[in-house]
Formats: structure tokens, sequence, C-alpha cells
């Protein structure tokens, strides 16, 4: 029986980049603005307290380079602010309309509390840098904060073109260390997606450790000898984990999982489609149509029954049993772990970060209850991090993964689908226009001998033109887009932002391949698309 086992928690908070300065407004923008007010900031309130409580606890946690930029953005920080104000104005509102309705007011009353709460904590407590905010608990020790691919684009489906894959590493890796300032030991590979390869170019930018699923490492060559709790040294050297899938549904399928129970609140049935338009002006102006405004009135309940009135106490008593349970649950199995197995277990338990308040309203809750309890009510496992356990455990077997993904079937279908399977033609190609204008700048007959006549251009205009010929190439890179068409969720809104990033592109290309620069152009796609800010076009070499 080994001494020690070890349980991981991963959170990857992650969002597309979207930022519309030429609109006064953009509805997409809210999904930031939400993701901040129902997960963000309750996270930081639970690591808060954990801290302030002396409570022991270990977390990873993942924030990407197009989220880090959007917290940074001087412009969203402000639409942020407006867009919390507008949910107080309406929260006093909704204390007033449900007034004497028992617990609709009671559940109002818990909103405006809440988010004048989190605006005291975003201005007051985090000076509304939540990147920073995140940072101390890493340099407290508490957090690992791990890194992804710069724009979240799903690399198997690029490694035709190698430099792709790597400009997408080695931008996100640089950007981290302005972020965090050190560099990243360990990566959220976007959607778990995995080819061989990639552990090469994740040695070359000096990572660590990564994280695939189960099948991942199972049908890796040879067989993992204990199987997905010990992580295995790939060939180039960076170790792969394994997400443990019973711990993750547990918590995250709202079938099988906790947040189906019906005392949770519901996220479906808001306000924001049953209320007037004059009812839900302070948060909807006139002729913004409707949508989700985070009052939400009714629990789970059930299925095919009409809803009950939220009940806190309710809720509150099940985050606090199904921490109970989950920690059981946990304990059981690394303890059987711990007696078979000739390394010290380890249980990697990864979850989308936006689960935890936003999808389930109680998350924060019932991670900080299963944090405590951790600590304090059982003896048979430690919270640890990746990167710690291999800092701790140095001889591992060496397992070549195999092609994978922890989407639907395993690999990437979702992403490579009739309904977006139109996208990657374009793709390619631009990406193999970006090689090949680093190819050709890095040798020296490239824009500037071509412009010189024409502009009198300099090394700085053409700089600025390959970052922002690499900036838009990366965002079309996006998996996000190809999921938001194949799940039929802002279809119209993710082709065309596929579309424009391409256009922007080519227009681009063809102006450095003609030496004739459009200035100003080149300006406004800077003043649009104003992400990675010293990006490195040579990685494109």
């Amino acid at each position: 029986m080994t001494e020690h086992g070890y349980l991981a928690l991963v959170l990857h908070a992650h969002l597309p980049y979207v930022r519309h300065p030429e609109y006064p407004e953009f509805l997409e923008e809210d999904w930031l603005f939400e993701a901040i007010t129902e997960t963000y900031l309750p996270l930081l309130a639970v690591f808060d307290r954990l801290s302030g409580d002396k409570v022991p606890f270990a977390l990873t946690l993942t924030l990407t380079p197009p989220l880090c930029a959007m917290l940074r953005d001087p412009l969203l920080q402000a639409r942020f602010l407006r867009y919390l104000d507008r949910s107080i104005a309406l929260a006093e509102k909704e204390t007033i309309r449900t007034r004497g309705q028992g617990r609709l007011e009671d559940t109002a009353n818990l909103y405006l509390e809440r988010l004048r709460d989190s605006r005291r904590q975003y201005l007051e407590r985090w000076n509304g840098d939540l990147v920073g905010a995140f940072r101390r608990f890493q340099d407290s020790g508490h957090l690992e904060i791990i890194t992804c691919a710069a724009t979240h684009g799903l690399l198997p489906l690029m490694a035709n073109i190698p430099q792709a894959v790597r400009a997408q590493i080695f931008i996100a890796r640089d950007d981290y260390r302005a972020c965090f300032g050190r560099d990243p030991a360990g990566i959220w590979l976007p959607e778990c997606a995995y080819v061989a390869g990639i552990d090469q170019v994740l040695q070359e930018a000096n990572i660590r450790w990564f994280i695939l699923d189960a099948h991942g490492l199972m049908y890796g060559q040879p067989r993992p000898r204990r199987a997905i709790y010990a992580p295995c040294f790939t060939p180039a050297g960076p170790a792969a984990f394994s997400r443990d899938r019973e711990s993750s549904r547990q918590v995250w399928s709202a079938q099988h999982g906790y947040p189906g129970d019906p005392a949770y609140r519901d996220f479906y049935r808001d306000i924001g489609f049953e209320l007037s338009p004059a009812e839900l002006e302070p948060l909807i102006p006139p002729g913004q149509g409707r949508k989700f405004t985070g009052f939400k009135y009714h629990r789970v309940t059930g299925r095919g029954v009409e809803k009950d009135p939220y009940h806190r106490v309710w809720a509150m008593a099940a985050a606090d049993s199904h921490a109970g349970h989950f920690l059981d649950e946990r304990r059981a199995q690394i303890d059987k772990l711990r007696r078979v197995l000739d390394v010290d277990p380890i249980v990697v338990a990864p979850f989308d970060a936006e689960l935890f308040g936003h999808w389930w309203f109680e998350g924060p809750e019932f991670l900080e209850l299963f944090l405590r309890k951790s600590a304090y009510d059982q003896p048979v496992y430690e919270l640890t991090t990746p990167g710690r356990y291999i800092n701790d455990h140095t001889t591992l077997q060496m397992v070549a993964p195999s092609a994978s993904s922890w989407g639907q079937n395993g690999y990437w279908e979702v992403w490579l689908h009739a309904s977006n399977s139109w996208i990657y033609p374009h793709l390619q190609t631009a990406a193999q226009r970006m090689v090949e204008a680093a190819r050709e700048e890095t040798r020296g007959d490239g824009f500037l001998t071509r412009a010189a006549a024409k502009l009198g251009a300099d090394e700085a205009l053409r700089d600025r033109l390959l970052r922002q010929m690499a900036r838009e190439l990366l965002l079309a890179q996006s998996s996000d887009w190809a999921f938001l068409m194949k799940t039929g969720t802002a279809t119209h809104y993710a082709a065309k932002r596929t579309k424009d990033h391409i256009l922007r592109f080519t227009r681009l290309y063809e102006q450095w391949r003609s030496g004739a620069l459009d200035v100003d152009f080149l300006a406004n796609c800077e003043w649009r698309d104003a992400i990675f800010p010293d990006l490195n076009w040579k990685y494109y070499v």
C-alpha cells in the first residue's frame, strides 16, 4: 500500500475573444460579463475566504490568453461596470416587483445583495484587475495557473502545418509571461485534443505537463501500467495526465450529476423571457430583444412539471450533502487505488470553470465546502496540482499517447463536421500564407523590399503588418467558432467571425505581397483586434 494519494481539481476558464469597439453595445460581450459576475468573482471570493481561514487547499486553473486579454482590456472593463450597474438597477426593481411574494422576494433580495457585493469586490478588493487577483493566489501557493493555446485553436486540425501549432503554443507562453511573471509549467490543450508531435512542441516551449482524456493515455503505446491514475512521460518529455471521467461526471452531468438535483436553481427559466420589455429595461435597453438576465426564481424541481420557487436554504443543504458525498466517493476511490498501485495514485478531475456559478448557481458553494471537508474531514488523499505531483514523482513510465480529445466520441468530429468543415480550407490557406510571409521576411526579401519605393517602409511598419496578419489568423483558428456552428448556438455570429478574420487576413496578405499597404486599414484592424500587443510573428518561420 502506498503512503499517499492525491486529488487534482482542474478548472478550465476560457471564453472566445469577443470585443467590438465599433459598436456602443454588443450582445455577445455579455458572455464575458456573465462569467465575471457569476463565476470569476465568486471563485475569487471562495479562494479569499479559504486563504483567510488558513485552509490548506490546492487547485489548478487555466486562464486562457483570450480570457486574460479581455479581463485586462479597459474598454471591456468599463462595459462590464455598465452591465453590472444595469443589473443592480434591475435587481432593485425586482425587489419591489416581488414584494410580499415569499420565496420570490427572498431570491430577488439575494440577487441584489450579491450584485452589490460583486461591484464592491471588483472595484475595492481586486481593483478591477482579476488576472492580478488570480495571480495573487498562485503566488501564495494555492493555485497553479496554466496556459492554453493562444486562441484555443484545435491543434490536431492544424498539425499538417507545424508552424501554426508552434505559434499557438509559443505565443500563449509569451502571453502567460506577461500576465504572471513566470513561464507556465502546464498547458490545457484545447478540447484536450492531442496528436503525435504536439509533445515535441511543448518540450521546445519548456512546458512540463498537459491533460488528456482517458482513452488518449489508455490507447497509448505501450499501455500504461497504472492506467489513468499516474501520469506518463511522452517521448519528447512532457508528462501526460489523464482525466478521471467518473469523478468529473458526478459534478458536471445535468442528468447523472449533482447539478440536476431538484433543490438547485434552474438555469433556463429566466425573467428575460417572461417579463415585459418595460420591466427589463434597466438591463435590456429598448430594441435589444430578449436575452438571459441571470434573474431566475425557480428550482430544478423535476422534468415535465411546473417549476417550484427557489429555496436557498434547501439548495445550500443540497450543496453540503453533495460535497460530503463527493468527498466520500473520492476517499473510497483513492484508498482502493493506494492498495493496488505501486506509486502514489493521482485522480485528475477537470471541469469547465464556468460550470461553477454560471451553469450551476450553487457550484462555488459546493466547491468551497468540498475543499474545506477535504482539508479537515479525511486522511486518505491530499489536494495537489499536476505540477506539484511531477515535482515529487520523477520516475514515471514513458508512453506515446493516442490521438484523442474530450469531445463527443473522443476525437474531433464536433469541430470537423458538415456544419463547420467549410472553414478549414480557408484556415489552411491562411496558415500557409502566414508561414510564407514569415519566411520571406526572415530572409530579408519580403515586404520591405517591395514597399520601400512606395511607402518608405521601415521595420516597425513591417512588424505591425506581420503581427496583425498573425492576429487575424489566430483569431480565425479559435475552436469556439466551429463548436458554436456545430451546436447551433450563435451560429451566424460564429460564421461571421471566421469570415471576417479570414477576409482581413487575406486583405493584409495581399497588401504584404504587393507592397502597397493601406496603413489606415491596418490601424483599423489593430483597433478592432487588440490582442497580443507584443506578438512574435517569427514563430511562424
